[in-house]
């Protein structure tokens, strides 16, 4: 039933918009507004906070079924989650409190700030930092690739607070659009998800009170690589809602395109193709829902399962290899129309290619599988 449900409403008010938002690179405000109304913008909040309360499974949902119309609008509900996920990890009742409810009547997006221009895939490199004052804390620096940024009104932004002792002295605080000091760079010109902003965050002297720091001081990178853990599963959810949305349309255009006297889906080489992407796609899914159920038990317990993290990794890396391999293919399918912007499959190509990059890159995943593997 929730599928249906997202489903009717992407189809509905998602999809139309799907290209004009690619082209126009502008965030989609109506789609945000109908993901508002439907309640389905940031389904993860608990009902205790005014959320829906929907498990890690039902949120991977929402996020493919919205992905599968347009992979920009599905960073709604995914970015919203990850940067709230912090706060449900580590924050204080009173930051839950004071956030939570706001991010759950769609009064404001949440993003999360790691990355920075000399500290991407070695975070515990940034140099951003929040010293100590007598009100509370000055931040100083920059962050790079901010999914949301200038388009969110709150950001979990991790700095470091004691230098010289590496991950240990970074800690966790929740910054808010309109801070004086906060400032946003120009938007990204990006290859894909146009219609999601992404920008650099500027910290001049930006100074906040102590009661803005998400959990104990030093223990932002342990919550922002926990965080992770949970939302790598959204990444893979994404993935797996763009390749469905290209292998549908693919099937559907060569039961319908000519080519020597009869429609190209009884030549069987199309048809070994459609049932390589298929299959390739079910097993990205399971894995992806497998990651989401052991999401949810760690989040419902507060213990990680020791199997969490190579599930995260391994859906996000699986998915998004598979979503770049499906939108590839169902371009070769179109042919020459699956290169022209007249079809949708050559943008979700493009939009899949950054499901392999952000939330850590596949290379990165398979160091951190491998990790998993072999400690002990």
């Amino acid at each position: 039933m929730l599928r249906e449900t997202v489903r009717a409403l992407a189809d509905d008010k998602i999809a139309p918009r799907a290209a004009d938002v690619d082209e126009t690179g502008e965030f989609p405000w109506d789609v945000y507004d109908a993901l508002v109304h439907a309640d389905l913008h940031a389904v993860h909040i608990p009902e205790r906070y005014g959320g829906a309360g929907a498990d890690a499974i039902a949120t991977a949902i929402v996020i493919e079924e919205v992905a599968r119309a347009c992979a920009a609008s599905s960073l709604i509900p995914a970015v919203n989650k990850l940067g709230t996920v912090p706060l449900l990890l580590a924050g204080s009742d009173e930051l839950k409190q004071r956030y939570l409810p706001q991010v759950a009547r769609g009064e404001g997006m949440f993003s999360y700030a790691l990355s920075e221009p000399e500290a991407g895939s070695d975070a515990a490199a940034m140099r951003a930092r929040a010293t100590a004052s007598a009100g509370g804390y000055v931040l100083s620096g920059t962050k790079r690739w901010i999914t949301g940024g200038g388009t969110s009104k709150f950001y979990t932004v991790m700095a470091v607070t004691t230098p010289d002792i590496g991950p240990d002295g970074i800690s966790a605080f929740v910054l808010e659009k309109g801070d004086p000091g906060f400032s946003f760079g120009a938007p990204e010109h990006k290859l894909g998800i146009r219609g999601s902003q992404t920008c650099e965050l500027y910290f001049d002297n930006c100074e906040i009170g102590a009661d803005r720091m998400v959990g104990a001081e030093g223990t932002g990178f342990k919550t922002a690589l926990r965080t992770l853990d949970h939302t790598r599963v959204t990444i893979a959810a994404q993935a797996v809602g763009i390749a469905q949305g290209a292998l549908d349309y693919a099937t559907s255009y060569v039961k319908q395109r000519q080519q020597f006297g009869r429609a190209i889906a009884e030549f069987q080489g199309v048809q070994f193709m459609l049932a390589d992407m298929a299959m390739k796609l079910e097993a990205a899914r399971q894995l992806t829902y497998a990651a989401a159920a052991r999401s949810e038990r760690a989040m419902t317990s507060g213990v990680a399962g020791s199997d969490l993290t190579f599930f995260s990794s391994a859906c996000k890396c699986f998915a998004s290899d598979v979503a770049m391999e499906i939108t590839t293919d169902a371009v070769q399918l179109l042919g020459g129309y699956g290169y022209v912007q007249d079809y949708p499959v050559e943008r979700m190509m493009r939009d899949a290619k950054i499901t392999q990059i952000y939330e850590g890159t596949n290379q990165i995943q398979r160091v951190v599988m491998a990790r998993q593997l072999l400690k002990g």
